[in-house]
């Protein structure tokens, strides 16, 4: 019998950011739970997903013991009411729930951003962790492996993943595109609110580029600046660095125009400088594209494009869905004839040991061209005998009657008899 593949979820759809923040697991917390999974539950296929949008623990286990891996979660992160929190887990009980949302999470349909690209090589991590250390057996190597092979499908097949859908990361797209002939161009990030923090944080498909960020609280410059290795340029001092920088995106919460046309106009600009304006309302005046060099984008220039974008996903939903149920009904036949495989094996064994025994009994004096024939006579033998019960468990498993018939050919082979003996 197959063991049974749990899940649970949390995540934006049923967490705010305060309970996300507090149950998220960072990578050294991930590595602690694994390693209690093993030694107290015995536990020998896991997977653990923690982002910033949703932390997920997907596990096989013959028993469903989500509250007790939720309260070791807790143990971890010092929560000692966590228990207060279990309403915010959704529960995937049954096997093809917690299968179907893993694919579902590992393609980007259930990302904040409809396909969003990051979550796939944020599963891609998730799953090497669990390899790294030796928690991912034969089912979950190859759940992990189907997913990839769709989520390439996605890619190939479907509009999906095409364009930037979410305003930040068309952001981001818009200065690659901009300064791809600029080496090593330097960014200067001012204003880190929800958009501004969310921008600096996709950041980081800009590897190499030179980032500079600002910030009214000087504190959270800095703590964004330590997760991402930027620099932090205090806010009375940003006249230098927008003067330094090749580009410029604006996220401050301003009554009146913080880069103006006069502000500007002092600098030399020796080839372009590129404006992006994310605030609302505006914090670049609208007459700064008058200077020579100058190139402005505002919120509505990239809402539209990042707007085109998630219209082009949501449309490539029905075929992306079938393209996950075709890899799930694959997946599952195979689940199917690894729950028919023990039995297989052992069919294969005791024919292998009846074989051979008999060889032993009646050829201790053959030759050994007599003992070759006769060793090639009963191996095709047995394999006409296997053929048949082999496809038979097969079909069986097909239809759903696995069960039945692996209990018919163990009591027809005598099997669990056999396997005692050799015990």
């Amino acid at each position: 019998m197959q063991i049974p593949f749990n899940a649970f979820s949390l995540s934006h759809k049923t967490a705010p950011v305060q309970i996300r923040e507090l149950i998220a697991l960072d990578d050294q917390a991930i590595h602690g739970i694994l390693v209690k999974l093993k030694e107290i539950f015995n536990l020998q296929e896991v997977l653990i997903l923690s982002t910033c949008n949703r932390t997920e623990v997907y596990y096989s286990h013959e028993e469903n013991i989500n509250a007790e891996i939720i309260k070791l979660i807790g143990l971890e992160k010092g929560i000692t009411d966590v228990s207060d929190y279990l309403d915010y887990f959704e529960l995937f009980e049954k096997d093809s729930e917690a299968i179907e949302h893993l694919f579902r999470v590992s393609v980007g349909l259930e990302a904040q951003v409809v396909g969003d690209i990051q979550i796939a090589n944020q599963v891609k991590r998730a799953y090497q962790t669990s390899v790294d250390l030796d928690m991912a057996g034969p089912f979950l190597h190859r759940l992990m492996h189907t997913i990839f092979f769709t989520n390439k499908r996605v890619v190939q097949e479907t509009a999906f993943r095409d364009g930037a859908a979410s305003l930040s990361y068309a952001t981001i797209e818009l200065i690659e595109s901009i300064t791809a002939n600029t080496y090593q161009p330097r960014i200067l990030l001012i204003g880190l609110g929800e958009i501004g923090e969310d921008v600096a944080k996709n950041m980081i498909y800009l590897p190499d580029s030179k980032v500079k960020i600002s910030n009214r609280t000087l504190s959270k410059s800095e703590a964004i600046a330590q997760e991402m290795g930027f620099e932090v340029v205090p806010f009375e001092d940003i006249e230098q660095a927008i003067d330094e920088a090749d580009v410029i995106v604006s996220s401050i919460q301003v009554a009146e125009p913080f880069l103006t046309k006069r502000l500007l106009s002092q600098y030399q600009i020796q080839s372009y400088k590129l404006l992006v304006d994310l605030s609302v309302p505006r914090s670049i005046e609208t007459s700064v594209e008058d200077i020579p060099g100058i190139i402005l984008y505002n919120v509505d220039n990239i809402r539209s494009k990042a707007s085109e974008a998630l219209d082009q996903r949501l449309a490539a939903i029905p075929k992306v869905e079938d393209i996950i149920q075709e890899a799930i009904r694959d997946f599952q036949d195979w689940k199917k004839e690894m729950m028919v495989s023990p039995t297989i094996n052992k069919l294969k064994q005791s024919l292998e040991q009846i074989r051979l025994e008999e060889l032993s009994r009646f050829m201790k004096n053959a030759s050994e061209e007599e003992y070759a024939v006769m060793d090639k006579l009963t191996k095709s033998m047995m394999q006409k005998v296997l053929k048949v019960p082999v496809i038979q468990l097969k079909n069986a498993c097909k239809r759903d009657e696995a069960e039945e018939m692996i209990s018919i050919i163990s009591d027809l082979f005598n099997l669990e008899v056999i396997k005692s003996e050799k015990k």
